[in-house]
């Protein structure tokens, strides 16, 4: 293999890890740092589309109430976005928007 050819792959390799491994990393943390800032009483969006508010935070799973008085456990990993906090700002939206 000549030294042009080595160059390309070299040159292609850095092109794809540009284009597609450090935006990934990019969301990655993002969505980290959404779900490592999730406090009671922030309104969620799960990644199934479901509204509701968190009411109580665990270790892997909070709880939100979608209804009055009806509370799902959900995977925190499933939290899609935090759409509004208590104090009415608008909070960082999770991963893919």
């Amino acid at each position: 293999m000549n030294s042009s050819g080595f160059l390309l792959i070299i040159v292609a390799f850095a092109f794809l890890y540009f284009v597609l491994v450090r935006p990934q990393r990019r969301r990655q943390l993002a969505s980290q740092r959404m779900l490592s800032s999730l406090e009671v009483g922030d309104e969620v969006v799960t990644a199934g589309g479901i509204y509701g508010e968190v009411t109580e935070l665990h270790e892997d799973d909070v709880t939100v109430e979608i209804a009055p008085d009806v509370r799902v456990r959900v995977a925190r990993r499933a939290i899609g976005a935090v759409t509004r906090h208590d104090d009415e700002t608008e909070a960082t939206l999770g991963p893919g928007t």
